[in-house]
């Protein structure tokens, strides 16, 4: 029976999409402005359309062939789990939507918020925060409503395995994954093409602007200027929504399906359930939180840097410490065994969250000791600036990578009740961490579109002239939004360490969900009693698979998960160079080739660059994805699933410290040259500005393509490894 308690998550989903909707609604009021902020608006918002429409088509027929393979899969296997193909096509479905809707009101705000600047800074602030608490209220409002919706819809229509109904819980469970992967595939699209799109568009703006033209960021004469604040929206809102919606559905997915296999044997029945539910309701009472918090954040009219960044963060803490106070209490109210630990275990996730934030922030933000290095390197030029931008982004993967090692342990002995023995148990506990970082996602994605709007505000008040105040005001939130957007990349990898650890166990309960299915399918699987299959304790399981660093295969395994992240990165950034090469060259054409382009005398091809970075970025994506789908299908076909179980742990660990490392490395990069730009060193226009600029496009890729890109890739490769462990038994040649 379900806890009275699980109706607190749908009931919280509700609540969201209503905030959502009344943000929105306070925004849509706001006056856009003069005519040609009107306009301006206009371009961005219909290139937006246009990209995303392009990209929709794709994924359209990505879908229909991933539904009809698993259609096929379904009939050869005689799974009773024939809805699979539908859960993963309303996952994709689900997360393209989020991220579509978030693009539409982040379109709609940047011009508003220009205007609400020509008024005051509070007032611009508040407008493009709460513009961006749509995008975040949206993403968990649609992704726990469906996983609500699912879950209910599986228990129902499923049939009682041999196991009785906690095995069903546990098929039921393992099942419900299948809806990750629609969202991880989306996710991984949006990123990388969104990513590939705006990286063109921003590198072919600054090197032909502001190293060989002279000409200022955002200025009207530059072709590629519009093509660039479109990149914002369709890369850093659409692309970073469906990023954090499938690392947001994944974790509570993962931890229950973690719960469900943990306490199967039970003498409580009802602790089972208790555990199955648990994140979906403290995921409801982070909604609850991220609402409240939002309400916190406002500010005053001469308000420094610091203090923007401080009312960010009231609102952010705020909700975190609603979310320990309401976790304990509902807990408590499940009755779960070891509420302490297991609470515990969401606060040490937090914690994590918190540490890789501040991390991230010392590394990048040019407050701090390592940014402004980099800046002073760019006196000797461009190479010393990358040598030292390497340097930095390297050393900054120490402290990520130690405070997930921490998170982990911790959350594996609180939830465990430091017994080694209980591995379930503490597995669970990792997968609770993961949901505690992820839970206050409403109000911290709020802080990580705010970024983009504010991006796109500025660039509005520069390209129509409105004037040095207003755009000192615009500069003082997009600084911010800079800051907000490096801290939260960080929170997204380090959120993608914990979800695939997660992952990685709920793999091993797929493999137990299949041998739960060996006698009702008649699959030639080695199972001669599902029954004890359903008793056995995961480190049996462990063993049953052979999954031992001395057995050759894992360690194939490894070595092929550390190599598909390298690979990985280097199709992605060769994607943006080759991207970025026609974009530049079209740029330097039309300068060349239209007169009065630079006298302001004649308005520039916009559409014709928009055009060059969509069907670069539609082209130069379908590689990767290809990679990151097959690669785990072959490596279970040829080496079963103890390969598979190696691959994964292969790229979780690669894949992670190499995410750090380029997203810490752009961010520090792009500040090193903001910090130039206020006027140290030279200033604009000086040889060390030029070298930082080299710089800055150089960590471009980096910071916002490859490295947010792998945290999906991780988290896809184990998703792909679930749907297919039925495969992976029947087939595998290990």
């Amino acid at each position: 029976m379900l806890p009275l308690l699980f109706w607190l998550a749908p009931v919280a989903t509700l609540l969201a999409l209503a905030f959502a909707w009344l943000f929105y609604q306070q925004m849509i009021r706001e006056s856009e402005g003069n005519e040609c902020m009107r306009r301006i608006a206009a371009h961005v918002r219909d290139g937006s359309r246009v990209y995303l429409a392009r990209q929709y088509r794709l994924m359209g027929i990505v879908f229909v062939a991933l539904f009809l393979l698993l259609v096929v899969l379904a009939f050869v296997l005689e799974t009773h789990s024939r809805w699979l193909p539908a859960a993963l096509v309303v996952g994709g479905v689900s997360s393209a939507l989020a991220g579509f809707m978030g693009m539409h009101v982040a379109t709609h705000a940047a011009g508003r918020t220009a205007q609400a600047a020509t008024r005051s800074l509070a007032g611009a602030m508040q407008l493009a925060f709460r513009s961006g608490a749509v995008v975040g209220l949206v993403v968990v409002g649609i992704g726990l409503l469906n996983i609500c919706g699912w879950f209910l819809l599986l228990r129902w229509l499923h049939p009682v395995p041999a196991g009785g109904d906690a095995a069903l819980l546990v098929v039921v469970t393992t099942t419900l994954l299948t809806f990750g992967v629609g969202a991880s595939l989306q996710a991984l699209f949006a990123r990388v093409a969104g990513g590939i799109f705006t990286k063109a568009a921003d590198i072919g703006a600054d090197i032909v602007g502001k190293i060989e033209t002279g000409i200022p960021e955002d200025d009207p004469r530059n072709p590629a200027v519009i093509a660039d604040n479109i990149g914002d929206n369709v890369g850093d809102v659409a692309g970073m929504g469906a990023d954090l919606y499938e690392s947001y559905t994944s974790s509570i997915l993962a931890t229950a399906a973690l719960g469900a296999a943990a306490l199967l044997g039970a003498d409580d029945p009802g602790a089972q359930m208790a555990a199955v539910v648990a994140p979906m309701v403290i995921a409801g009472i982070g909604i609850v939180a991220s609402i409240v918090g939002v309400y916190t954040v406002r500010t005053h009219e001469r308000a420094t840097q610091k203090e923007l960044l401080q009312a960010l963060a009231r609102g952010t803490d705020l909700a975190a410490v609603l979310v320990i106070g309401g976790s304990a209490l509902v807990i408590h109210a499940l009755d779960l065994p070891n509420p302490w630990g297991i609470w515990g275990a969401v606060v040490a996730g937090m914690v994590t969250g918190l540490a890789i934030g501040r991390s991230t922030e010392y590394y990048t933000s040019s407050s701090h000791r390592p940014t402004r290095y980099i800046a002073g390197e760019a006196n000797t030029g461009a190479a010393t600036v990358i040598m030292a931008g390497i340097a930095v982004g390297m050393t900054s993967t120490a402290v990520p990578v130690f405070a997930v090692v921490v998170g982990i342990g911790a959350a594996f002995l609180f939830a465990s009740g430091f017994n080694l023995g209980e591995v379930g148990m503490g597995l669970y506990g990792i997968g609770i961490a993961a949901v505690g970082m992820l839970t206050t996602l409403g109000i911290t994605l709020a802080s990580d579109a705010y970024g983009p709007i504010a991006d796109n505000a500025g660039g509005n008040v520069e390209m129509c002239g409105l004037g040095v105040e207003i755009r000192q005001r615009t500069d003082a939130l997009d600084a911010l939004g800079n800051t907000t957007a490096a801290t939260g990349k960080g929170f997204a990898i380090g959120s993608a360490a914990l979800t695939a650890l997660a992952l990685l166990a709920a793999y091993i309960e797929v493999l137990r969900g299949a041998l739960l299915e060996a006698n009702i399918l008649e699959l030639p699987l080695p199972s001669a009693d599902a029954v004890q299959t359903a008793e056995a304790s995961l480190q049996q399981l462990v063993a049953f698979f052979d999954v031992t660093l001395l057995n050759p295969v894992v360690l194939l395994g490894v070595f092929l998960g550390a190599t598909v992240s390298f690979v990985f990165s280097g199709l992605i950034i060769r994607a943006v160079g080759r991207a970025a090469g026609q974009m530049i060259e079209e740029v330097r054409r039309q300068i060349r080739e239209i007169p009065g382009i630079l006298s302001a005398q004649s308005e520039p091809d916009y559409a014709r660059c928009v055009e060059i970075g969509t069907l670069a970025a539609q082209r130069e994506m379908l590689l990767p994805a290809v990679l990151a789908v097959l690669t785990p299908v072959g490596v279970g076909l040829i080496l079963g699933a103890a390969g598979v179980l190696g691959l994964l742990t292969g790229a979780l660990a690669t894949g992670f410290a190499l995410a750090v490392f380029q997203s810490n490395a752009g961010g520090a990069w792009d500040n090193a040259k903001k910090y130039i730009e206020e006027g140290r060193f030279g200033g604009k226009g000086s040889d060390a500005h030029k070298a930082a600029v080299i710089g800055d496009t150089v960590g471009d890729p980096l910071k916002d393509t490859s490295g947010p890109s792998l945290n999906i890739l991780i988290k896809l490769m184990s998703m792909v490894a679930i749907v297919m462990a039925a495969a992976t038994l029947a087939w595998g040649l290990f």
